[in-house]
């Protein structure tokens, strides 16, 4: 194989620092194990953020995300802990990640984790006729 799972998360230069602009990532195709059956789990995570000075770079997000198929995890803890990650190699200025996870014993489960830089207001919404 010429590419293999990595923790590294790369970014580039925000090409637009001086303006507040939304980036959206849909990633369909999480999987983990379950730590208490062994079992995989498959999972779709939503990114949604405001950059600040960095952008993630996605080749290196999608080798981050598939570093973690051979690894037990609950949906909260690698839910939080993929935004912690994400946010120490951009520091966004806001940043919601969305994890929708597979029915798992006739459950679903959503988990939903923000960061917000200090000091960081969005733009006020604008609504047209």
């Amino acid at each position: 194989m010429s590419t293999r799972p990595s923790k590294e998360l790369e970014t580039f230069p925000n090409p637009n620092p001086q303006r507040d602009y939304t980036i959206r990532i849909d990633l369909p195709e999480f999987t983990c194990i379950c730590p208490k059956t062994g079992q995989p789990d498959f999972a779709q995570f939503k990114i949604e953020y405001v950059a600040d000075e960095k952008c993630v770079e996605l080749k290196s997000l999608k080798l981050y995300m598939w570093s973690y198929r051979e690894e037990g995890a609950f949906h909260e803890a690698v839910t939080n802990k993929i935004l912690e990650d994400l946010v120490a190699a951009t520091d966004p200025r806001f940043m919601r990640l969305t994890g929708v996870w597979n029915v798992r014993g006739g459950v679903y489960t959503t988990v939903i984790v923000e960061h917000r830089k200090a000091g960081w207001q969005p733009a006020l919404k604008v609504e047209l006729p």
